[in-house]
């Protein structure tokens, strides 16, 4: 299996593509829903956490067949308080898809309540988030 559920930075391709050091763009992701589970903003950054959650949704990106490669990469990105794990999501088309994911695993106290705001993090969280973020080339 070579794909991922995104749903936060790692949703626009081109941060996705820096961080996994491939030259050409990635296909557009498909929109993707992953049940019981929910994203929350991470206190003090501009992306956010996921975490499992009964009755909860969280819509992302899935991106196809990415390269074995990335995935070494997609790990010391997400770093220590994140951990890859492999989840069920459902297409637009309401089909199904394995995928990996990252959950959150530093704890609810690093979270604050509600649901990370995409459209915020498009106009004024990305170009602060790519300016701070250093290590795309020494993944």
């Amino acid at each position: 299996m070579a794909h991922v559920f995104t749903y936060g930075t790692l949703m626009w391709p081109d941060i996705m593509a820096r961080v996994c050091g491939v030259t050409a763009p990635f296909a557009p992701p498909h929109a993707a829903t992953l049940a019981d589970h929910a994203r929350h903003p991470v206190r003090g950054h501009d992306y956010p956490a996921m975490v499992p959650s009964p009755g909860h949704q969280v819509v992302g990106r899935l991106y196809l067949d990415v390269p074995e490669p990335a995935w070494a990469r997609l790990d010391r990105f997400e770093g220590g308080d994140y951990e890859r794990h492999e989840v069920l999501v459902t297409l637009a088309d309401g089909n199904w898809q394995r995928a990996w994911t990252y959950l959150f695993t530093a704890g609810a106290a690093l979270l604050d309540e509600g649901d990370w705001d995409e459209a915020r993090f498009e106009r004024e969280g990305k170009a602060r988030f790519i300016a701070r973020y250093t290590g795309f080339d020494a993944l």
